[in-house]
């Protein structure tokens, strides 16, 4: 490990910042806030899109793509909506630069000035729902369930890569129904989607909960969230599912003639993942050694990296890696060979550390004559020595042993830094010396969450789905509670 590496208790940021780049995940680019996925990185990204894509066609829904440009004028229709992305969103006001006829070089055209101005799009219910106008009439043209992969634009003044930049990527779902039961049971039946891909493919355990209205998203109803633990004691909103009612068809004037012939509004859910699941997966499993990936999302699953001295032992060695390297794919793994010359292979092995790759198998003349392989863990940095011809079985079991088992250790250390608190002094000392999840009850007022936001930086998560009534006294105002909610600090 490099000397310039940051280990999580010696700085928990730098360590972050150095894995995004030593692991060529990606970069600042020369436009502030935004930044340059990196093709590793975006094979990660890649890897997430595939699963989640195959989760919502599984579904029901179909993708589909919205302009990138929303006129201003939409944004004044739905007065919460407004309010709550104003502050971020970056605006086109000219279409034309020209040169600057005193020799100041390119300049923005005055004469080009549009005639509405358009917003980048930081979210896309009101272009979205300009459009769905046009497409219902009747209650046959219902439901409409839609996915669009897109980029969005929100101006972030405090930016890190992945967790929060001023563009990032993302899938942003907008389903249209007959029925508020329709709606609530699309929102709610996303939120398990999103559940299911965090504890299955990035082996992340997450709290399903509602926000508070505080913390809803801007024009919804309700909002749906899955939080997640970060190692440093910070939460993560990994995914959030939004009812929206009727209020974006009410602001555009969507409306269908019922089976009963009566006119009415649609009702309707927007859902979304972004680009910060990259940063979730690397919070949630990485080490001081570099990069830990789970095998669901990892590009390359194993690694085999040749062990040689002369030529003549590459030629022997490299021969019975492709032989290895076909075999590991006849059991569907994702697997690459580094024959490569010109680096050695303790180099090799620090770089796929570092890389987190679930498995690297070394093989050199000792092994060609044995008829055996080392195999590395990347999750627990144990070794053993296997038979050859049992490295597709023994290392498809692996993956799966690894893809577990980082869940299990994730879902540990969650169930040790999840704590009660109930008195505002025991809630205060837990979050100063222990972070985590703290469960305490509130007092549902918006007054008492801005307080204890203001005097802590701990904010309420989420209200959870699954809350056992329990009668209480809140932790701030000691105001009668009908439950505990779940508060953290967070990115």
């Amino acid at each position: 490990m490099a000397k310039d590496f940051s280990t999580r208790e010696e700085n928990y940021s730098k360590w972050y910042n150095d894995i995004v780049q030593r692991a060529g995940l990606a970069e600042s680019s020369a436009v502030r806030g935004c930044m340059v996925i990196k093709p590793y990185g975006y094979a990660i990204w890649e890897k997430m899109q595939a699963a989640l894509d195959k989760m919502f066609k599984d579904t029901g829904h179909s993708n589909a793509y919205f302009p990138l440009f929303i006129p201003k004028s939409f944004f004044s229709r739905e007065a919460d909506h407004v309010e709550g992305f104003a502050k971020e969103c970056a605006v086109v006001t000219h279409y034309r630069l020209k040169n600057d006829p005193s020799g100041k070089g390119i300049v923005v055209d005055d004469t080009a000035k549009l005639e509405e101005e358009l917003v980048i799009r930081p979210t896309s219910e009101t272009i979205i729902w300009d459009t769905y106008r046009q497409w219902v009439q009747s209650y046959r043209d219902l439901p409409i369930l839609i996915n669009q992969w897109a980029n969005v634009v929100r101006w972030e003044m405090r930016t890190r890569m992945f967790l929060r930049t001023a563009e990032f990527l993302w899938q942003e779902g907008h389903t249209a129904h007959a029925t508020r039961e329709e709606a609530l049971e699309e929102t709610y039946r996303m939120l398990d989607v999103y559940t299911r891909f965090a504890e299955k493919f990035m082996a992340i355990p997450v709290l399903q909960g509602s926000k508070s209205e505080n913390e809803r998203f801007a024009g919804a109803m309700e909002t749906l969230c899955i939080e997640a633990l970060m190692q440093d004691g910070k939460a993560l909103q990994a995914g959030t599912s939004h009812f929206l009612g009727q209020n974006f068809a009410k602001a555009f004037d969507v409306k269908f003639a019922s089976k009963e012939g009566t006119l009415e509004y649609v009702w309707a859910t927007s859902w979304g993942v972004s680009t910060r699941l990259v940063g979730a997966l690397i919070m949630a499993h990485s080490d001081d050694h570099g990069l830990v990936l789970p095998p669901k999302l990892a590009p390359i699953q194993a690694v085999i990296v040749p062990i040689y001295k002369t030529r003549k032992e590459y030629d022997v060695v490299c021969e019975k890696a492709r032989g290895l390297k076909h075999e590991l794919e006849q059991h569907n793994i994702l697997v690459k060979l580094d024959d490569r010359d010109t680096h050695k292979p303790g180099w090799k092995f620090n770089e796929y550390e570092f890389k987190g790759v679930p498995v690297r198998l070394a093989i050199g003349p000792r092994d060609v004559e044995k008829g055996t392989v080392e195999l590395a863990r990347r999750d627990t940095l144990k070794k053993q020595v296997i038979p050859l011809k049992d490295a597709g079985a023994v290392v498809t079991a692996l993956l799966d042993e690894i893809q577990d088992g980082l869940y299990q250790r994730a879902l540990s250390f969650r169930e040790k830094n999840t704590r009660k608190a109930d008195t505002w002094e025991s809630f205060k000392k837990i979050l100063d010396e222990k972070g985590g999840f703290i469960l305490a009850h509130w007092d549902g007022t918006a007054e008492t969450e801005e307080k204890i936001k203001d005097e802590t930086k701990a904010t309420i998560r989420c209200i959870p789905l699954e809350k056992n009534k329990e009668a209480g006294r809140c932790v701030y105002s000691g105001k009668p509670s009908e439950g505990r909610v779940v508060f953290a600090r967070a990115y």
